[in-house]
């Protein structure tokens, strides 16, 4: 009778939560920022908020493409 032993699979990277914990520090240090300048913002009209708050909640990403690849490849790149 033949005997199959599976094949280990690859082992999980380092980088994967380290990339989670930036991730969520990026987020946590993003937010502190804006809520900082709360008072500011609220003393704009309404119609001018909408585009702070638009930019504020877009530009958080821009950093996470390179780091979603470092953590997928380990290369910055």
């Amino acid at each position: 009778m033949i005997e199959h032993t599976p094949k280990p699979g690859p082992q999980p990277s380092w980088r994967k939560p380290a990339g989670m914990f930036l991730i969520l520090g990026l987020i946590a240090v993003w937010a502190f920022v804006i809520g900082s300048f709360s008072e500011a913002i609220g003393r704009l009209p309404g119609w001018a908020q909408i585009p702070v708050y638009l930019v504020s909640g877009i530009v958080w990403i821009a950093p996470l493409k390179p780091l979603l690849r470092w953590m997928e490849t380990g290369s910055r790149r």
